[in-house]
């Protein structure tokens, strides 16, 4: 797969505001008025969507991302922006609160309405593939990927990119902030969403197909061994772990020409051994 450069992808995307961010002009293109029958069918109010990605040592990914992810959200016409959260070096990471910064910070620079949190090694194959919120309930975006023969992988999956209107968000209190390393927080947002009393959506196998850039383990993200005891926590406790628990340090916050870079320190020096002598 080719990897652009970043010279090459801000003169091929020179269209964008500072921040990656994209405002439609406002035409009524055939595609424009398909989209807004599609979102009413759907209940789908919104144009305003902030792409979180998290995001660390993932350079090549980052660019293949923007390469494609650009066009195809123009393409349906949605004001958006793609935010890149970045986790400070040398930390274990913590995809879920990265997001949850990722969400708070976000909603500091513009009036989103629609949260996806999409994983950096991600590609939307098929443009039928609405990048909105439902009203009613979260999406599950990342259905069919072609890792998994393009079939959903289990039934409470809930990874990889998922869809969330502000206040659906809000009601479930965000991701979790205990999953340090790799695995568990989409399981644990799955279950947030039921006990929250929401529904999963998804739309079918034809649509939401997405293609993973084949990468390696990252040595800063290893298996979370604790992962199984914290989400035997999660329905008698997500109301006191996520947004309403959030401690980090902001390092930074720039609009680079083809996102926006919000740099973090996720202070796992203080918050991960609360979490091994609580739970694990």
């Amino acid at each position: 797969m080719d990897v652009p450069s970043e010279e090459q992808l801000t003169e091929k995307l020179n269209y964008l505001q500072p921040g990656g961010h994209y405002i439609p002009n406002g035409c009524n293109s055939k595609y424009r008025d398909w989209l807004q029958e599609m979102m009413m069918v759907f209940d789908e109010k919104n144009f305003k969507v902030a792409i979180v990605v998290p995001y660390r040592d993932r350079e090549s990914h980052l660019h293949v991302l923007l390469d494609n992810f650009h066009p195809f959200l123009t393409d349906q016409q949605l004001d958006y922006s793609i935010i890149v959260v970045e986790q400070a070096a040398n930390q274990t990471f913590n995809r879920g609160k990265l997001l949850n910064v990722g969400f708070i910070e976000s909603m500091r620079l513009y009036d989103w309405h629609c949260f996806i949190f999409h994983d950096v090694d991600l590609l939307p194959e098929d443009r039928r593939n609405l990048h909105t919120c439902p009203e009613a309930n979260p999406r599950h975006m990342a259905v069919a990927v072609d890792k998994f023969n393009y079939r959903l992988f289990y039934d409470g999956m809930f990874g990889t990119s998922c869809a969330l209107t502000v206040r659906q968000f809000l009601n479930v209190n965000g991701f979790s902030n205990r999953f340090w390393g790799w695995g568990g927080e989409d399981d644990d947002m799955y279950a947030r969403i039921i006990s929250a009393g929401y529904k999963i959506e998804r739309y079918n196998t034809t649509i939401a197909r997405y293609k993973m850039i084949k990468h390696g383990r990252d040595s800063t993200n290893p298996v979370n061994p604790c992962r199984y005891k914290l989400l035997k926590k999660t329905k008698q406790d997500w109301r006191n772990d996520g947004l309403s628990s959030l401690r980090y340090k902001l390092l930074n916050v720039t609009l680079e020409p083809l996102y926006t870079h919000i740099l973090v320190d996720l202070l796992e020096a203080e918050e991960k051994p609360l979490v091994n002598k609580q739970f694990c």
